[in-house]
């Protein structure tokens, strides 16, 4: 039997309303509705312990804090420059976080009240590719692991046949790594943004020992504290404080992304506090203590062989070199600890983040589950080893991530804050309604974008010297991007609101107050299943829940469901235009 494209491509579509137009269900899918209060199961620990404790402890993290040693730093200018960092960081996640801890909206959702139903596409489309881009490169540490803990009990690993290029900078042996790290990981996405509480907790567990003991082991193979925060410093005065400057941006770039899209994992918190103190305190304590350890292993190279090693992975395979089995053991216990610290990391940071954002842009085919794993095949299709040739390589990444981003998060925040004051109408970021508030003109706001190409320009010649040092800008420009963790978010969220101030936009307010205007309206997909039920073809509930992942209906419910399609679409206007007050 000849199976026809139309039915095979109505299988392959995701859950979401029936009898939506086009328009309707890109806006309104299941995974951009607000979240139900069943999935809202985050509390403060979960956020404090279970997510950033759990994230902090992660390979990453101790690169970008060791990459500042081989920078010239010592271990407490670095440090200097990790804690003041990250503590910038918390204000901007904790501020970014709050639509969604407050109204249960994911970041594509929450992103439409400042860049307009439509005007989404380019936000979303950034903040998808990075997050990519993210996953490959994370999947490439977690392979390096997988190298360590193969090598470590088969050390003949090393001898297979390199077929690799020189140009590319690893061999055969990693790729086979990386690879089996890759496919590890495909599992992990399957899991649900609101189950995965326990890892977490167990991963805030497995992390912490894996790098204290890795610590302990340096201190002792280096002589103990001493040859290590002796070391000085190789740089001097402006030198010297620009990179500690530019070391504070590093640490922004690490998580800037986190602050874009904090409102997708906010959107879980049971109530909107457990989403405040528990990351404005314990996120950059965690990473600060977790950076330190970093610090301390890559200064301990530095006795140990004579020069830092900025990875912490390549540490541990010095260490493997003609090692007795007692050692290749403790090496293969703590690479497994990495190994599943990365492997969560990587789920909860990069496959999420980039479900969501793929939901948004391709609803019809595409849910948060499906989005993580296109993120895991692009994210194999990057060749994630070149961002890890050198330490400077990592440097422009995060550079890449942080002027990109950056200029998002901050129309974000200061409309949210400053413009609307917490006024919203959550009804109408799912309907093409021209009266809607964030219809904007064709449903973009050109001030979002304002703001977002301004903050980007200020940066872009500092960016484009990073990127090509062949091209030469004036100090001024450096000195403006690499203070770019203040005038990216800066910019962008002060020219947004200027040209809010200009040209008010619906909904704009001069007292701060936290509610829904369109509370006590139906929503899009509550008016076409009350309209089905008043038809009196289709029994269900007043209220349209989220429908769950992977829920099937039965061939009859379809069929009516089908049936009354020209009904509910004629109520829901119908509703819709009686709905909307001013």
């Amino acid at each position: 039997m000849k199976i026809k494209v139309k039915e095979v491509l109505k299988k392959l579509e995701s859950d979401h309303v029936p009898t939506l137009s086009r328009k309707e269900l890109f806006l309104a899918t299941t995974d951009l509705l607000p979240v139900t209060d069943e999935k809202k199961t985050w509390d403060s620990w979960t956020f404090g312990v279970g997510f950033w404790v759990a994230d902090c402890f992660n390979l990453n993290t101790f690169l970008i804090a060791s990459s500042m040693i081989t920078a010239g730093l010592n271990w407490w200018q670095s440090l200097l420059g990790v804690i003041i960092g990250y503590s910038m960081v918390g204000p901007f996640i904790v501020l970014n976080a709050r639509p969604g801890a407050v109204w249960g909206l994911v970041f594509p959702a929450v992103c439409r009240t400042t860049f307009g139903v439509f005007g989404t596409f380019w936000p979303i489309f950034t903040r998808a590719t990075i997050a990519c881009v993210w996953w490959g490169s994370q999947c490439w540490l977690g392979g390096q692991c997988v190298h360590v803990l193969i090598r470590a009990i088969w050390p003949s690993f090393t001898t297979i046949k390199n077929t690799m290029p020189a140009s590319t900078g690893t061999s055969t042996d990693y790729v086979i790594s990386f690879i089996i790290f890759w496919l590890l990981s495909l599992p992990t996405i399957r899991v649900p943004i609101h189950k995965l509480r326990w890892l977490l907790f167990a991963k805030a567990i497995v992390g912490p020992m894996a790098g204290l003991t890795l610590l302990g082991w340096s201190v002792k193979r280096a002589g103990g504290a001493g040859p290590i925060l002796s070391q000085q410093a190789t740089l001097k005065g402006s030198k010297l404080a620009w990179q500690m400057v530019t070391s504070i941006g590093d640490c922004f770039g690490n998580l800037v992304t986190l602050i874009v899209n904090a409102p997708d994992f906010a959107s879980r918190a049971k109530t909107p506090f457990a989403s405040v103190w528990s990351q404005l305190l314990t996120m950059p304590l965690g990473f600060s203590i977790t950076s330190f350890l970093g610090i301390v292993i890559c200064s301990s190279s530095a006795v140990q062989w004579g020069q830092p090693i900025w990875n912490v992975v390549k540490i541990m395979e010095a260490m493997l070199d003609g090692a007795e089995p007692s050692r290749r053991a403790g090496l293969a216990f703590i690479a497994m600890g990495f190994i599943y610290v990365t492997l969560l990391m990587n789920v909860v940071g990069n496959s999420i983040a980039a479900g969501c954002d793929f939901t948004a842009l391709f609803p019809r085919y595409l849910s948060i589950r499906r989005g993580g794993y296109i993120a895991a095949i692009v994210g194999i299709c990057i060749n994630p080893w070149l961002l890890y040739k050198s330490p400077q390589t990592l440097t422009k990444f995060l550079a890449a991530n942080g002027i990109f981003l950056a200029c998002i998060a901050g129309p974000m925040i200061s409309d949210y804050w400053l413009v609307r004051k917490g006024h919203i109408r959550i009804n109408d970021l799912y309907v093409v309604d021209k009266k809607g508030w964030y219809w904007y003109s064709a449903g973009i706001n050109w001030r979002g974008y304002l703001g977002m190409l301004c903050g980007f320009a200020i940066n872009l010649p500092g960016f484009i010297s990073t990127i090509q040092p062949s091209i030469n800008v004036s100090q001024a420009a450096m000195k403006i991007y690499y203070l770019l963790w203040l005038t990216g978010p800066g910019v962008s969220g002060l020219v947004y609101y200027l040209a809010c101030l200009l040209s008010p936009p619906p909904g704009m307010n001069k007292t701060f107050e936290e509610v829904d205007e369109s509370a006590g309206e139906p929503r899009v997909d509550q008016i076409v299943i009350n309209a089905a039920t008043t038809a009196g073809r289709v029994s269900t509930p007043s209220t349209a829940p989220e429908i769950e992942a992977g829920q099937q209906r039965s061939e009859r419910e379809v069929r009516s469901i089908n049936d009354i399609a020209d009904i509910a679409v004629s109520k829901r206007s119908d509703v819709i235009k009686r709905s909307i007050t001013r």
